[in-house]
């Protein structure tokens, strides 16, 4: 698979275009430029092209996520070593400053750097000069610099958790994405890009598109986690939609919702019941909140559809029937 199939750019929305014609705006300018956006809005893509529509296309462009990478090394993997310039420096190591020579250096996250990492990143940028780690020799490099974060870096600056002037020469230009639920008219289109794409990874024919349901689904959530969340919710329906020539239907956005799902940082699951060492308890009432709360998740978590949820509960269809007649949630009045 291509790495244009990986990373398309996708969309058609007033925000969204508005972006890329900011990015061919700023794009020919060797200046550095800000890229900001919640996480799964595409940082990386933009940075791409940036790149691309540069006259240093041909050049390498070098990526590193600074958060990936402990604070000890950071310094290192940026501006390279020397031989013996620590412990473990067994032989002279270029950095990616060096490696991205003539052409632009992505440094996503950078609101996770040090400050005296962020110092050497300002005189690489106003000088273009550094020091490998070991050495005092002044190396010249012509580099370009992109930076992301899906952090408030001017609030960083003010609470002084971000070099002032470091922000200042980044900010040449700040391309601050919108996020999915900015941009509905493109959800859609990408969802069938991706769908289309795992299709194609199943050696399946075709793919029927999605039902009603679904696409009403896709449209009206939240998407927290943007376009890299809807790549996986959209794969998922694809994948277990096992009769591929019927429309996709089912769409689960949180594939961890289970009745088992284990609960974090607590010594015994709750039960969430009142605790009769509290005082008195009405039973009946106690008894029927607790099967109507049940019965009210079962039906959510099923659409509604009763089959499912008596299944889902370990009941017969009838059963499910005469508990829901016994709480009037039949609906059917």
């Amino acid at each position: 698979m291509s790495r244009k199939d990986e990373t398309p750019i996708i969309g058609e929305s007033p925000a969204f275009m508005s972006v890329l014609e900011q990015v061919s705006e700023v794009a020919p300018l060797s200046r550095p430029v800000l890229v900001v956006g919640e996480r799964g809005t595409g940082k990386e893509l933009i940075a791409e092209r940036l790149h691309f529509l540069s006259g240093r296309w041909q050049a390498p462009l070098v990526k590193l996520n600074c958060a990936a990478i402990s604070e000890a090394l950071l310094e290192s993997e940026l501006f390279g070593h020397e031989t013996g310039a620590f412990t473990d420096a067994s032989r002279k190591r270029l950095g990616r400053f060096e490696h991205a020579e003539g052409g632009s250096l992505f440094l996503d996250e950078l609101s996770s750097t040090s400050m005296s990492v962020q110092e050497k990143i300002l005189r690489v940028i106003e000088y273009g000069e550094f020091e490998r780690l070991g050495s005092s020799r002044t190396r010249k490099v012509d580099v370009r610099l992109i930076g992301a974060t899906n952090q408030d870096l001017p609030e960083l600056a003010k609470k002084r958790q971000f070099r002032s002037d470091l922000l200042d020469r980044l900010a040449f230009d700040v391309i601050t994405l919108p996020p999915l639920r900015a941009r509905r008219e493109d959800i859609l289109s990408l969802a069938e890009h991706f769908a289309l794409r795992m299709t194609r990874e199943l050696d399946r024919d075709l793919f029927a598109g999605f039902s009603r349901d679904a696409s009403r689904k896709l449209l009206g959530h939240s998407w927290p986690g943007n376009v890299r969340e809807l790549k996986n919710v959209v794969e998922r329906a694809v994948y277990r939609n096992t009769n591929p020539k019927e429309p996709a239907r089912e769409i689960d956005f949180d594939p961890f919702d289970s009745p088992w799902r284990p609960v974090s940082g607590s010594p015994a699951p709750s039960t969430g019941l009142p605790d009769p060492a509290d005082g008195p308890l009405d039973w009946h009432k106690t008894i029927s909140e607790m099967e109507t709360g049940v019965l009210k998740k079962a039906l959510e978590h099923c659409e509604f559809n009763q089959r499912k949820t008596a299944e889902h509960l370990g009941l017969t269809y009838h059963q499910l029937r005469g508990l829901l007649r016994k709480y009037e949630m039949t609906g059917d009045g």
